[in-house]
Parts: structure tokens; C-alpha cells; sequence
């Protein structure tokens, strides 16, 4: 009897010991994030090196993060911004955040996944991958927690849905990254979600994609490039995966053809993205080439996995043009391309002149019950 008591003891004592020890790693690692995601985004702000970022230094920067400046002198200093937290979800069902999915030589790559409440240990769940905007240059993954994003993203989880926000590459005016490394370290990151989705309790074969903007560009090659392309770290290429469905808030489709993004109808276009797509290296013959492929609309196809498009009838960032060009060649080859234009609707569903049309609601809405609708 007491040697059993021993045993149980022992057996508590370890089981106890790998929870704490689990949980001291987790938060360890957690803080090491966090120390570096301020570091890291202190230096694009602080851009003249003085300790302070101020309004004079980015006005669009300055709006969201005035807040911290506690002293009231109009400016943040590198402790007040370190009192900054980064969003998370926050749905009552298990995290596994700031998980490093891809290192790269500009920068360590990570993704965070969420789980909904009920989830069973021996379920394999659906995922929505999100992909963030910000013209693949600014933003991050941490937008899924905020606003709209919130609010869908908290919607699928209720629904059975695992939701994954993906981090990649963002473009800087003469660096070596394009808006194709973008596209390849999302896929890379649904590669590596195929690799481990048995310890991490997806279905490989249940992929669904979800991204605004920029993030919608990227949503839409996700859901319609084949796996097998546009591969990255050579230690993910063998893995693959399968899309059911996709949904773009406000994404472009095409670059070949630079009067989609004339709001206006002038009859001069501007090339707004081009240097986003090459690199400072890109030789003139080669250019048309990239514009294809990173051109959502050449990859769609009669048995493509169904994409919905929601636009803005009055964006001028990415004109309403783009979803009236995609469902047109849908319909031309039969693949399954819905779109929902947005009335009085700018950039971010903001309103222009009137009220939107659907309400923002609304859009929520039909965004989460399309995913639901291919849920199988």
C-alpha cells in the first residue's frame, strides 16, 4: 500500500512538474516575443534615433498610439511604448501563440493558432487562415484580433472552425522583398500546418482562406494556386494541403492590367503596386511575368475552390473594378466566383457619402455563414 501511495505521489509530482515547467516555457517564451516584437517595432518608428516618436514622424502611425504618451508631452518615449500590448484573441478556447513556423534571413516568421472552447483532444478541425492588409508593407498578423476581425474570427471559432493568423515578409522601398515572398511565406505557413497537423489537430484537407486588401491578394492565391507552387523553404515543400474556400475583403485580382486601378475611369493609368511586385534587381523582360503570377484571376479555373469577393463600390485603393473583372471570367469558364459590391462603401468599409449597403453587419455575416456553407 505504501509503496503504491509512492508511486501515485511520484507520478503527481512529475505530471505537476511538466505542467508548471510547461507553463513557465510558454510564458518565457511568450516574453522573449513580445521584448523582441517592441524592439523590432521601436526602430520603425523612432526614425530619427532620439528616444521619442512623435507626430511630425508618422501622422498615420501616431493617431492609434498617442495613448501612450502618459506624461501628455506629444510624444512616446521607448518606455511608454513598452507598455504597448499586442492583441490576441481572446475566446475562452486554447492558444498556442508567437508559434515559429519559418526563419528567414530578413526575419523569424510565426503564426498563432485558435482554438474554439469545445474542442475535442482526438478532433481534427477545419482552419481559416487569415492574412492581414497594409499593402504588403505594414501590418501584422495581430490585426485578427481587431475590429471586423474580431468579430469573424470569434464567430468561426463558436462555429467549430480552428483560426490561424499567419505572419510574412513585408515589402520596403529597395529591399530585396516582393509581394511574391508574401504569397510564399503564407503558403509556407499552411505547409507547416500540414506538417504538424497531427500534434496540432487540423485537417490538411479542410483549408479555408480569409484575408483584406493586401491580405485579400494573398487569401486569393492561397485558395487558388495549386500547393505544389510558389515553394519556399525547402524543408515544407513536400508537404501539401487542400482549400475548400476563400473570402476577400477589398482585394485585387490583377496587376497585368493597370486601368482596374483607375476609380475614376481616367484614361491614364497608374502602375500603383509594380515596385511591390518586382525587385530593385528585375530585369524589364522579366516583369510582365511576375505581374501574371502574382495575379490571382490567372489562376482561377472551372474546378477552382469557390471564392467570395466583397467590395467597395466607392474604394479608391482597390477599385470595385477588380471583383467585376474576376466574376466576369468566372461566368466565361464556369468557376465558382460570388461577389458582393458594397454600396457607398471606401477602403476598410468606410462610408462615403451615404451608408454602407450591406451594413458592416451584414457583411460579418455573410462572410462567416460562406464559410460555414463549405464546411464539410
Amino acid at each position: 500500500m505504501k509503496v503504491r501511495l509512492k508511486i501515485v505521489l511520484a507520478v503527481s509530482f512529475v505530471i505537476l512538474f511538466y505542467i508548471i515547467g510547461s507553463s513557465q516555457t510558454d510564458d518565457q517564451s511568450n516574453g522573449a516575443y513580445r521584448e523582441m516584437y517592441i524592439k523590432k517595432n521601436w526602430a520603425k518608428l523612432d526614425t530619427n534615433k532620439d528616444g521619442q516618436f512623435s507626430e511630425h514622424e508618422n501622422k498615420r502611425r501616431w493617431k492609434p498610439l498617442k495613448r501612450l504618451d502618459k506624461n501628455a508631452d506629444n510624444q512616446v518615449s521607448y518606455e511608454e511604448f513598452s507598455a504597448l500590448q499586442i492583441p490576441y484573441l481572446n475566446t475562452g478556447g486554447e492558444r498556442k501563440l508567437n508559434v515559429l513556423y519559418k526563419q528567414t534571413k530578413e526575419e523569424n516568421l510565426y503564426l498563432d493558432i485558435y482554438y474554439p472552447k469545445d474542442r475535442k483532444v482526438d478532433q481534427k478541425l477545419p482552419v481559416v487562415i487569415y492574412t492581414h492588409g497594409g499593402g504588403w508593407t505594414a501590418g501584422s498578423r495581430h490585426g485578427a484580433a481587431n475590429a471586423s476581425f474580431n468579430t469573424v474570427h470569434t464567430a468561426l471559432l463558436e462555429k467549430g472552425f480552428c483560426v490561424v493568423s499567419v505572419s510574412y515578409r513585408l515589402w520596403e522601398n529597395g529591399g530585396e522583398t516582393s509581394m511574391r515572398d508574401c504569397v510564399i511565406d503564407s503558403k509556407d505557413a499552411m505547409r507547416y500546418l500540414s506538417k504538424h497537423n497531427e500534434t496540432l489537430g487540423i485537417d490538411p484537407n479542410r483549408l479555408f482562406s480569409f484575408g483584406d486588401s493586401a491580405g485579400g491578394q494573398i487569401a486569393q492565391m492561397l485558395l487558388l494556386s495549386a500547393p505544389e507552387t510558389l515553394i519556399g523553404d525547402p524543408s515544407l515543400a513536400s508537404y501539401t494541403y487542400k482549400m475548400v474556400a476563400g473570402v476577400s475583403w477589398y482585394g485585387p485580382c490583377d496587376f497585368e492590367d493597370i486601368s482596374l486601378f483607375n476609380h475614376d475611369d481616367s484614361s491614364v493609368s497608374k502602375d500603383r503596386f509594380g515596385l511591390r511586385i518586382t525587385k530593385p534587381n528585375t530585369k524589364p523582360k522579366e516583369k510582365l511575368a511576375l505581374y501574371r503570377e502574382m495575379s490571382p484571376i490567372n489562376y482561377l479555373h472551372k474546378n477552382s475552390a469557390p471564392l467570395l469577393m466583397i467590395q467597395g463600390d466607392k474604394d479608391t485603393t482597390i477599385p470595385v473594378k477588380h471583383a467585376y473583372y474576376m466574376k466576369e471570367k468566372a461566368t466565361q469558364i464556369g468557376a465558382p466566383v460570388t461577389t458582393v459590391i458594397v454600396k457607398n462603401a471606401g477602403h476598410n468599409w468606410r462610408k462615403v457619402g451615404a451608408d454602407i449597403n450591406p451594413t458592416r453587419e451584414d457583411i460579418i455575416n455573410t462572410t462567416v455563414d460562406y464559410f460555414i456553407s463549405h464546411l464539410k
